[in-house]
């Protein structure tokens, strides 16, 4: 869908546009439009070639179960292109347009929250799992990724609250998640089938990424556009690191709270697991070594370099116009 509406965005510009329409955008091979649905349209080409690709992978290797496979890495870089691409063309409306109109700010928001949402779900295995969130690796990963995200959307947005609203859009759409495949019909039919499964089987409840993501609203918008260079990566990195902790400090208790029988309901979905998991006393402990005082130095560390980027990213998008 995103490849064929994308291409028929160019085809329609490039033979039907009018004059600031060709202006505005961005020509590949003789044809014109958009920055965003040029994006959209490599995404698009990207996911279908890791169709054959995985068909092959498995009938040379076998079935896996790692999202990040070889063939499974071109479909999300190719899902994430599709969804950069929404917001690049997103970003040209909203810097474009004289007013901040609520469409467009609904518009960045949802289409940043999908983006969180999409890299939030290539990192499952590190991070999703509440057994995981004690662990040096979870708050390695997530210092790694998020800031970035976090730090960009708000930065680019045209209202105080953008990485709020973006962080809201992720969580409200894996609760969704949650509670819709919760009520849908199945059974495993592929071996080992280790544990009776009658439905669908949700994905862990998502990370409190809006405490993290309300502290960098609050953070960088006390400076204001024309601030000096140094100003901007030193209140960027400040905010990536307090938001960083903001998570630890409520994400350390929430993941005891999703072990706990408390969270095992459908409104949590907690101790819900996939057939081919056999059961156990390791689904309510945490796994792995927990966090140390040399681990969060390091997640510091990656904070920083995260939250900069993120800050060059999002100045970046302040700029699209095609």
């Amino acid at each position: 869908m995103a490849g064929l509406s994308c291409g028929w965005l160019v085809l329609r510009t490039t033979f039907a546009g009018t004059a600031d329409e060709h202006a505005a955008g961005v020509s590949f091979w003789g044809f014109r439009g958009p920055l965003g649905a040029w994006v959209c349209i490599w995404g698009a080409i990207a996911m279908i070639t890791s169709g054959p690709f995985d068909d092959w992978w498995h009938n040379a290797y076998g079935l896996d179960v790692e999202i990040l496979s070889p063939p499974h890495v071109v479909l999300a870089v190719g899902i994430l292109a599709i969804q950069i691409g929404a917001m690049l063309m997103t970003l040209a409306w909203q810097n474009n347009s004289a007013s901040n109109a609520p469409t467009l700010r609904r518009l960045f928001a949802f289409a940043g929250g999908i983006l969180i949402l999409m890299l939030a779900t290539v990192a499952t295995e590190e991070i999703a799992f509440p057994n995981d969130q004690h662990r040096p690796e979870f708050f390695l990963v997530t210092a790694g990724i998020f800031p970035i995200l976090l730090v960009g959307i708000s930065r680019s947005a045209r209202f105080r609250w953008g990485a709020t609203a973006a962080a809201a859009v992720y969580t409200g759409a894996t609760m969704l998640a949650i509670w819709i495949l919760q009520l849908v019909p199945g059974e495993p039919m592929l071996a080992p089938i280790l544990r009776p499964v009658e439905r669908m089987v949700p994905p862990p409840f998502p990370l409190l990424l809006i405490v993290p993501a309300l502290v960098i609203d609050l953070v960088l918008h006390r400076i204001p556009a024309e601030s000096g260079r140094a100003r901007q990566v030193f209140t960027a990195v400040g905010a990536g690191v307090l938001a960083m902790l903001a998570l630890g400090v409520v994400q350390w208790p929430f993941a005891e709270f999703l072990l706990s029988e408390s969270a095992r309901n459908y409104v949590f979905g907690g101790d819900l697991w996939d057939y081919n998991v056999p059961p156990g006393s390791f689904q309510y402990e945490f796994w792995g070594p927990p966090m140390t005082v040399a681990a969060g130095g390091w997640a510091a560390l990656l904070a920083i370099v995260s939250s900069t980027i993120g800050l060059l990213w999002g100045n970046w998008m302040t700029r699209v116009r095609r």
